[in-house]
């Protein structure tokens, strides 16, 4: 069985900052990583192969200094981490899914994709679906746990007030649910092993892309961002017994509407 984990390099969002006075997003100095939601998506794949066999390859679209995150997810458990650099541009999500196409077409016969639900810095909730319409395979999205035998997969769909059971055949697509599959922690043989593991570089000339045709094509088009603050109550309840505190706690809950108040008719 081939796996193909799609990762992002993403800004660590815990440090981007926001002025109070004129809403602007501060990113100079923020810095990037492999975001979290793709860890889990390496965690799912781990897993996977635990149960399955196979080999698990990673697949980027980013900067060349992403390169030197490379050694965590090898330490997770990919076999190996493709990187397609990114251009001195900004690449639409469009064009992004028409890139990863391309690379993943290179990558030759696969069994499964694993994406996570949205990135850790965008968002859109587009790569999983916009891919699996390119390539014309079968997407499950928001997946909470799933299994494979006998070339098909079934999996438990997290709709947040329910979970739908879905099955399809392979190869597909399926994109992991927020907190689904929590990254394992990595011994030091791992880390040693990591070191040792293969990375290729590709250019968008290796896949046959020309990055003049693709800002030519691309459609979105950025305005402007805001940043939303939201103040904190800041409310602190001391200095009284634990049961009385309890009681503040509940009131100011309710007066909050955080929680309701019900009768219990018996």
């Amino acid at each position: 069985m081939k796996i193909i984990t799609l990762i992002k390099y993403s800004l660590d969002t815990s440090e981007i900052r926001v002025n109070p006075d004129t809403k602007e997003i501060n990113l100079k100095g923020v810095p990037a990583k492999i975001g979290n939601i793709d860890k889990n998506v390496v965690e799912a794949a781990v897993r996977l192969r635990e149960i399955n066999g196979g080999d698990i390859v990673g697949l980027m679209f980013g900067p060349m200094i992403a390169k030197e995150s490379f050694k965590d997810v090898l330490a997770m458990g990919l076999d190996e981490v493709y990187l397609v650099e990114e251009p001195n541009h900004a690449i639409d999500c469009k064009n992004t899914v028409r890139i990863l196409e391309e690379a993943i077409k290179k990558l030759g016969n696969y069994d499964l994709i694993i994406c996570g639900f949205a990135s850790d810095d965008g968002y859109t909730f587009q790569v999983g679906p916009r891919l699996a319409e390119r390539l014309n395979i079968p997407i499950i999205s928001y997946v909470q746990q799933f299994t494979i035998e006998n070339g098909t997969i079934q999996a438990d769909r997290d709709l947040e007030d329910s979970v739908q059971k879905v099955m399809a055949k392979l190869p597909a697509i399926i994109s992991i649910a927020e907190e689904a599959y929590p990254p394992r922690r990595v011994t030091l043989m791992d880390a040693l092993k990591a070191k040792q593991k293969p990375i290729t570089i590709w250019k968008l000339e290796d896949l046959g892309i020309s990055i003049d045709k693709l800002l030519n094509t691309s459609s979105f088009t950025s305005l402007g961002t805001t940043g939303i603050i939201i103040d904190r109550k800041q409310i602190i309840l001391r200095n009284a017994p634990p049961n009385e505190l309890a009681d503040k706690l509940l009131d100011a809950l309710l007066n909050e509407n955080i929680i309701r108040e019900t009768t219990n008719h018996g």
